[in-house]
């Protein structure tokens, strides 16, 4: 399973998982240095979705503020 995830990184309002039906918007306070942001948005995810982060894989928008994200179970 993909989802597509929009991401806010450095937001106050973070962390934290919107979902509309199929999208998904999540807000993390790290900044999108080195990596962070998206380390933070895959935790966050994961809680939301009841999964362990090592189900969860970053498949495009390494740099994006959208990105698509496969699920495993």
């Amino acid at each position: 399973m993909r989802i597509t995830v929009t991401v806010k990184p450095g937001s106050k309002k973070g962390p934290l998982v919107e979902q509309n039906d199929e999208q998904f918007t999540v807000f993390v306070q790290e900044r999108a240095v080195d990596g962070k942001a998206n380390d933070a948005v895959i935790k966050v995810l994961a809680e939301h979705l009841n999964l362990k982060q090592k189900n969860l894989t970053l498949e495009a928008g390494f740099t994006s503020k959208i990105k698509r994200i496969r699920i495993e179970n």
